[in-house]
């Protein structure tokens, strides 16, 4: 790969469809959960030497054509830093890119590593939405997760968003926690949702590769919930809170309306262009990915010698993107457009597939198809083995034009 030292273009597709977004990967933590396989360290004393790099990074990245109406600054524990800190990758953000003035800027907390007046701090730089890392109210489940903070000090930092002003706030929570029942769960959500939340994000306990959690698994340190079990708390999950005004719009995320769900996450699973930013970061240009080296030290490194920290990259092959818009697809409630899908692969949904839906729709797994094609929750249940049967449909070598490719 050449490396240049001057300022890189990035170019954005032939016409640009809709808005970008713009992601920011702070790497740091004070204590790595026992769950997480996101990159992060919890070596603190690069942090100035970081936000340095990054702005670098922002400069050479800032000839993009692009518009963004999103801005997500994510982690790790973007917490961790000091205001003064964020307010500096703020303010350097948009010189750099033509963010638009009604734009959803959103920054990860976790409890225990904010203040009222750092929460107010970032009230006054423009952020107006602000995600918590609650996982649990429960103390105990909190110590098996690896949590630093407690249930109080959860409840201590949604109070503190509300009193600095922020009425987009969004809370993060787990299930499928070894010991959990269907009553401790619905404990959560229902604490959850007494805090009046505009969204919600439910994640299934997931044990990643590597992570000190898998490795406690395979010793048998604990014993996992059954698979049948977990299927019972999501459709609890979607059950309790579509009763209380959350409308479900992706596998894992609630929210009260549609103006409250997030601008940026959907970008991912639509296929709009995103940079991202900071180690460990992707970018996506249709129909490139690329991604930052999943190192600091790597990362600050090329950013010292002007060059970008690219990792490597990769160029959709059309058969890719057609897997990526199923799968994406089938992972929003909404399901995948018909009129989109033959517009951009030149060939009709319900034509190429039409034995997988006929098989899906005898077992309930899918709404009744008018324009899109939208799984069930029951269907969610089996996202990725419907996902496959949808795969092993396209044809070997099947050719499709990519409309501006």
């Amino acid at each position: 790969m050449s490396r240049k030292k001057n300022k890189i273009k990035i170019d954005s597709p032939p016409a640009q469809t809709q808005p970008a977004g713009i992601y920011i990967h702070i790497p740091f933590c004070i204590q790595k959960c026992s769950y997480c396989d996101f990159y992060s360290i919890t070596n603190l004393r690069f942090k100035q030497e970081f936000i340095e790099a990054l702005k670098q990074e922002m400069h050479l990245c800032s000839e993009s054509s692009l518009q963004f109406d999103s801005l997500y600054i994510g982690g790790g524990t973007p917490s961790i830093l000091e205001s003064e800190q964020i307010r500096e990758i703020i303010e350097t953000a948009y010189p750099c890119f033509q963010i638009m003035p009604a734009a959803e800027i959103t920054i990860e907390i976790n409890p225990g590593t904010v203040s009222l007046d750092k929460l107010k701090h970032y009230r006054s730089f423009n952020i107006n939405r602000i995600n918590i890392g609650i996982q649990s109210f429960q103390d105990a489940q909190l110590k098996f997760l690896g949590r630093i903070h407690s249930s109080k000090q959860a409840e201590i930092s949604i109070n503190g968003a509300r009193k600095a002003g922020f009425e987009n706030l969004g809370l993060d929570l787990i299930y499928g926690i070894p010991g959990q029942t269907v009553k401790s769960w619905l404990s959560d959500l229902k604490r959850a949702v007494e805090f009046e939340p505009e969204h919600l994000s439910c994640y299934m306990l997931t044990y990643e590769s590597g992570t000190p959690m898998e490795i406690d698994l395979q010793k048998g340190c604990f014993t996992p919930l059954s698979e049948s079990f977990i299927a019972e708390l999501y459709l609890a999950t979607i059950s309790f809170l579509n009763a209380r005004g959350y409308i479900q719009y992706e596998i894992s995320n609630f929210a009260k309306s549609k103006s409250n769900r997030s601008r940026h996450n959907r970008k991912y699973w639509s296929f709009a262009p995103y940079i991202g930013l900071g180690p460990s970061a992707h970018s996506y240009l249709e129909p490139c990915r690329r991604w930052n080296h999943r190192c600091l030290k790597s990362y600050i490194k090329d950013l010292a010698a002007g060059c970008l920290p690219i990792a490597g990259q990769e160029i959709l092959t059309q058969q890719q993107q057609m897997i990526e818009v199923i799968y994406l697809g089938l992972r929003q409630t909404d399901g995948i457009a018909l009129d989109e899908f033959e517009k951009k692969f030149g060939v009709g949904f319900e034509q190429l597939f039409a034995d997988v839906l006929s098989f899906l729709k005898e077992r309930g797994f899918i709404r009744p198809i008018q324009t899109h094609c939208a799984l069930l929750p029951e269907g969610m249940l089996l996202l990725d083995s419907i996902t496959s049967m949808f795969v092993e449909q396209i044809p070997y070598g099947f050719s499709v034009t990519l409309i501006g490719s």
